[in-house]
C-alpha cells in the first residue's frame, strides 16, 4: 500500500513537473496566438508579399508564440466585411485605408483628391504630426491599432473609351470604394459612381454592370482588370497611403514582450515593403502595356477644379481644416 502511495506521489510530481516544462517551453508562458490577416491583393502583390515577410519576422520574433496565416484576395470578405469580422474577434488583421472614414472621420483625408503633390509630399504627411493625429482617431473610433503602411501609387481612371476631360464623363457608371467623399468628388466631375466592394469590380465591368473604376496600376494589375478595360487615364487624382491594422483587442491582449516583437517586425517589414515598391511600382505600367492598355494622358487641372467644390462640400469644418494643413505641409 505504501509502495502504491509513493508511486502516485511520484507520477503526480512528474506530470507537474511536465506541465511547467511545456508551458516556460512557449516562452514566455503565453499560450500560442494564432492570428487571421485577411487582404484584398492577390498573392502577387507587394502587399502579398510584404505580410507574408511580417508574418515571418513575427514568428521568429515571438519564438513561435504568434502565428499569422494570410488570406489575400479577399478570402475572409471584403474590406468592411473584414474590419467588423476583427471586430467580432473571427479575424484579427486587415490592410485598409480611407474605407475606415465610415468610422474615423479623419481616415478620408488618407485619400482626398488632389490633396498629395507627390509621393514625397505624402511621406511628410504620413510620418509626420497629421498622421500621428489620424492614427490616433483610428485606434480610438475603429478599434484598430496601424502597425506599418505602405505608399501607394496614385490612383488612375480606368476606361473602354478615352477619357482626356470631365466632359468625357457624362453618363459614365463607375465603381468607387465605400467612401463618400469619393463618390461626391466623381459626381461633380459629371460621372455616375456607384459603391462596390473591390472583389466584384472585374464581373461589374465583364457584365457592363459599371463602365469604369478608379485605383493604382498594381491593383488593376492584380485584379485582372486589364481583360476588361482598355484605358488607364492619367488622372493621378488621389495619392494615398494605405495601413496595416490589428484589432486594439488582439493587440492588448499580448505581453509587452510580444507586443515590442510585433512593433520590430512591423517596422521591418515597412522597409521591406518600401523596397519592394520601389523596384516593383514602375513595372506595374509595362505590365498593363504589355496586356494591351493604353496609357491616356488627361487635362488633370480639369479634375482637379471641377473637384474642389465637392471636395469642401463633403469635409466637415474639421476635416477641411486638417486638409487644408496637408496642403501647407513643405
Amino acid at each position: 500500500m505504501k509502495k502504491f502511495k509513493w508511486v502516485a506521489m511520484i507520477t503526480a510530481i512528474m506530470l507537474l513537473l511536465s506541465a511547467c516544462g511545456s508551458e516556460s517551453s512557449s516562452g514566455s508562458g503565453e499560450e500560442k496566438i494564432k492570428w487571421k490577416f485577411g487582404h484584398l491583393a492577390d498573392e502577387n502583390h507587394i502587399w502579398h508579399k510584404t505580410a507574408l515577410e511580417f508574418a515571418d519576422l513575427v514568428k521568429e520574433k515571438t519564438d513561435g508564440q504568434i502565428e499569422i496565416t494570410i488570406y489575400p484576395s479577399n478570402q475572409l470578405g471584403g474590406e468592411t466585411d473584414t474590419i467588423n469580422s476583427i471586430k467580432a474577434g473571427t479575424a484579427d488583421l486587415v490592410i485598409s485605408g480611407e474605407t475606415m472614414a465610415n468610422w474615423s472621420p479623419k481616415a478620408a483625408l488618407m485619400a482626398v483628391p488632389y490633396a498629395f503633390r507627390d509621393a514625397d509630399h505624402l511621406q511628410k504627411v504620413v510620418e509626420g504630426d497629421i498622421g500621428k493625429e489620424i492614427e490616433e482617431e483610428i485606434k480610438d473610433k475603429v478599434g484598430l491599432t496601424p502597425l506599418y503602411y505602405h505608399t501607394r501609387a496614385p490612383r488612375n481612371l480606368t476606361s473602354k473609351e478615352p477619357i482626356s476631360s470631365p466632359d468625357d464623363l457624362k453618363g459614365f457608371s463607375m465603381r468607387v470604394p465605400n467612401v463618400p467623399l469619393f463618390l461626391d468628388a466623381w459626381k461633380a466631375a459629371g460621372a455616375k459612381p456607384q459603391v462596390m466592394d473591390f472583389n466584384e469590380v472585374f464581373t461589374g465591368l465583364q457584365q457592363n454592370v459599371i463602365d469604369g473604376q478608379e485605383n493604382p496600376v498594381d491593383l488593376i494589375h492584380s485584379g485582372g482588370l486589364y481583360e476588361v478595360q482598355d484605358y488607364v487615364n492619367e488622372t493621378e487624382h488621389v495619392y494615398s497611403w494605405i495601413y496595416i491594422l490589428v484589432g486594439n483587442k488582439q493587440f492588448e491582449k499580448l505581453s509587452d514582450e510580444n507586443k515590442k516583437a510585433v512593433q520590430e517586425a512591423a517596422k521591418e517589414a515597412q522597409a521591406f515593403g518600401k523596397d519592394l515598391f520601389d523596384k516593383e511600382i514602375t513595372e506595374y505600367e509595362k505590365k498593363l502595356k504589355d496586356e494591351g492598355m493604353k496609357f491616356n494622358e488627361v487635362d488633370q487641372d480639369a479634375f482637379r477644379e471641377v473637384m474642389k467644390p465637392a471636395i469642401k462640400e463633403s469635409l466637415t469644418e474639421e476635416q477641411y481644416k486638417l486638409y487644408e494643413e496637408i496642403l501647407a505641409v513643405e
